[in-house]
């Protein structure tokens, strides 16, 4: 019977705790303990030290530091702290946006607004009266261009046109007080003398170039304000469940394994961030285009279309219009008389000619092209830098936020313990999500809000298109335009025609590098480690009855 205390000392041994440190106790829980604290949450019920981790539905079920409801406050904490970072990250983008919006919206408004005191300073003293008798004249059309600039729907050279007919009906009675003209008789005017041009080439002039500039000033700012809310309302974008399960195993598991100062691998949370955001990446090819389109704009409003000479100038151009109209007054008043017949003579009397014009006086523009040329060169700069913003968005938010490791670590948090990571990093877009092994979604539902700000890009790049070579574009005819924006093609047909289900029966192993042992971490979940001890009994078990049969 010598073999009792042999056999008695393998069965101690195999009894031990069959963890990667054989033999020492349960490590401590006050990492855990204290972050959890920090969040906000109660440490009512919050183990003091590890145990085991079969309750565990996210993280690895080993040997833990969190209960089933410290996991499930945890995965809600991961989800808001990673819509905060989405949103934060939004931020920056619309401020850069609105900050340019900002800039040319004053810049521009600049421009009208000292076009307008001008003439209002200077007209009274060249024209007399018959500046101060029509002054709603000109007050209307600086209204109808700051209405058109804004957004409003208004036919831009209708608005100019209807501004030459109306001046020139108040001026050529002013011009003539000896006759009593009626309305009729200026219809007929109006007709006859838009044939011998009255304001000689101004008014064509004036409408081809401040048509081209108004157009691209106004889709010019108006694509800034549709950027930021494009991003805006898809920062807003919830994460799914599949998404929620895969941030949290991301960014606090690591803590439930008694890993807190371990870093996860930068391509596992690549992966994983590129899964949650592939719908958001699909928007990169329009937003591109509208970058593009709005540096193109940007050279045509600091180039040919010359916005600071033509909307800076612009009372300088009324008054060269009224000066040319002067000038002809008894050849158009003849040819008009010739076609409509003479007027009847006005039982008023008729004024001095001498007290509606007070001589000239020389109206100058102050040039702020150099400030416009700053204007575009730092736009076409904070452009360039964002049009890549949604592809490089996962790697930004991977090195700036989750504060993952770097590419070469080979000792940080995979997913399940430390090591490596060895699956390739997916592509960019919910097609290419189809084998992505930490996040599980279904390329066949696009996001529709996402979807619809695609649309809103493609209708803006349209718009800045048209401004581009001079044409005007309603900006409420885009109504229509909304009906394809359920359709993605980022997700080819031969793709999207099957719905992929990674259920566990049919989701590829993941295939994480097996760590080496260390004598201080967690190197095995109980589950693995439980069989390796029940062989080891029996084994010690037949040892002992071939002795006893002995």
């Amino acid at each position: 019977m010598r073999f009792f205390p042999w056999g008695f000392w393998l069965l101690c041994v195999a009894s031990a705790p069959a963890r990667g440190d054989s033999g020492s106790k349960a490590r401590s829980c006050a990492e855990v303990r204290q972050l959890y604290g920090a969040k906000g949450f109660s440490l009512s019920g919050v183990p003091q030290a590890e145990i085991s981790g079969e309750h565990l539905r996210i993280c690895p079920q080993g040997y833990t530091c969190c209960t089933s409801e410290m996991e499930e406050n945890f995965a809600n904490k991961s989800r808001s702290e990673f819509e905060a970072m989405m949103k934060e990250a939004g931020r920056s983008v619309q401020t850069t946006l609105t900050a340019q919006h900002r800039s040319f919206d004053s810049y521009f408004q600049d421009l009208l607004n000292k076009s307008e005191k001008a003439l209002y300073d200077a007209f009274p003293s060249m024209y007399g009266e018959l500046y101060t008798q029509n002054m709603k004249v000109f007050k209307d059309l600086y209204s109808e261009l700051r209405r058109y600039y804004r957004g409003s729907n208004i036919n831009l050279e209708e608005a100019l046109n209807e501004f030459w007919t109306r001046l020139l009906e108040r001026l050529f009675k002013l011009m003539n007080p000896q006759y009593h003209i009626t309305d009729e008789y200026l219809d007929c005017m109006v007709k006859h003398a838009e044939q011998h041009r009255p304001f000689g080439e101004v008014p064509r002039d004036l409408k081809v170039k401040a048509t081209r500039a108004f157009i691209a000033a106004r889709s010019y700012a108006q694509g800034f304000l549709v950027g930021s809310d494009v991003v805006k309302k898809v920062s807003q974008v919830s994460l799914s469940h599949e998404c929620t399960r895969a941030i949290m195993k991301l960014m606090y598991c690591p803590h439930c394994r008694g890993m807190a100062s371990v870093k996860p691998c930068n391509n596992y949370c690549l992966n994983v961030v590129k899964g949650c955001l592939a719908n958001q990446a699909d928007l990169n090819t329009e937003w591109k285009y509208l970058m593009d389109s709005l540096v193109v704009v940007a050279d045509r409003i600091d180039g040919p279309y010359n916005v600071d000479s033509v909307i800076g100038t612009i009372h300088m151009r009324i008054a060269e219009a009224i000066s040319n109209l002067q000038e002809n007054k008894d050849s158009i008043t003849a040819k008009v008389f010739q076609g409509c017949g003479n007027p009847k003579i006005s039982t008023k009397g008729s004024s001095s000619e001498e007290k509606k014009r007070r001589g000239k006086v020389t109206l100058e523009a102050k040039s702020s092209a150099q400030a416009l040329e700053m204007l575009v060169l730092d736009a076409k700069g904070n452009l360039t830098a964002l049009k890549t913003y949604w592809i490089t968005l996962p790697g930004s938010l991977c090195s700036k936020r989750v504060m993952a490791s770097s590419a070469a670590d080979d000792k940080c948090w995979n997913g399940m313990t430390k090591g490596s990571y060895l699956p390739e990093v997916m592509g960019d877009g919910l097609a290419n999500q189809i084998n992505n092994p930490e996040v599980e979604v279904d390329i066949t539902k696009p996001d529709m809000t996402i979807r619809q700000q695609i649309m809103q890009l493609k209708i803006m790049t349209n718009r800045l298109g048209n401004a581009n070579i001079g044409n005007d574009v309603d900006f409420q005819d885009a109504s229509d335009d909304m009906s394809g924006s359920g359709s993605g093609d980022s997700c080819p047909d031969d793709v999207c025609g099957k719905r992929l289900s990674k259920s566990p029966s049919t989701r590829q192993p993941e295939t994480h590098a097996i760590p080496k042992q260390s004598g201080h971490g967690i190197n095995g979940a109980s589950s693995t480690s439980l069989p390796s001890a029940f062989l080891l009994l029996l084994s010690v078990a037949f040892i002992a009855a071939q002795h006893l049969w002995r």
